[in-house]
């Protein structure tokens, strides 16, 4: 009566070891292996979702670089030098400044550039409160000036304060995609 119980327990043993734990273990491999997986899909379609922002993210960059060099970026020398010629010493009016003197420099950025680059430097003769007015409606301007550079004297008192203040505008050399 004993034999059978062991014998079927050998056989019982023996099933287990050659068939039950390796296709258990093989399981536990394969859930394993999914996971693996579940994870590296995961990683790849955040990735991928990376990948079409930066593409998104470049056209859009593309799309507003020509928009800027369409649409606020003087077409030439001429159009800069005609944009702040008339401009800033109309402004320097209606913002009740003495405008005194102008010089301009213009130079190429590269040797291979695309941009030029026209220096202005102003003297100018006011008030503070005209002098603070002058710089807000020049920041508000729809011309594209830059202020790179402001000194402000005191004079004698009841004189007007001395303004030196420096601009620069860009130009295109030639057309964008050149």
């Amino acid at each position: 009566m004993l034999l059978p119980l062991v014998v079927a327990l050998v056989v019982d043993l023996a099933a287990y070891a050659l068939v039950v734990r390796p296709r258990g273990i093989k399981s536990a491999g394969a859930a394993d292996r999914a996971a693996a997986a579940s994870v590296a899909l995961g990683a790849a379609e955040q990735e991928l979702a990376a990948a079409r922002a930066l593409v998104d993210g470049k056209r859009k960059a593309e799309e507003e670089l020509s928009a800027f060099y369409g649409k606020v970026l003087p077409v030439d020398l001429v159009a800069a030098r005609r944009m702040t010629y008339s401009s800033l010493p109309a402004l320097a009016r209606k913002t009740n400044v003495k405008y005194e003197q102008r010089r301009t420099s213009v130079e190429e950025l590269e040797e291979d550039a695309r941009l030029g680059h026209l220096s202005i430097r102003m003297g100018l003769a006011c008030d503070y409160e005209s002098f603070r007015d002058f710089i807000y409606q020049l920041e508000r301007a729809p011309e594209f000036v830059i202020i790179d550079d402001v000194t402000l004297t005191e004079g004698q008192t009841g004189e007007p304060l001395s303004l030196t203040i420096s601009l620069s505008t860009y130009f295109r050399l030639r057309p964008h995609g050149a």
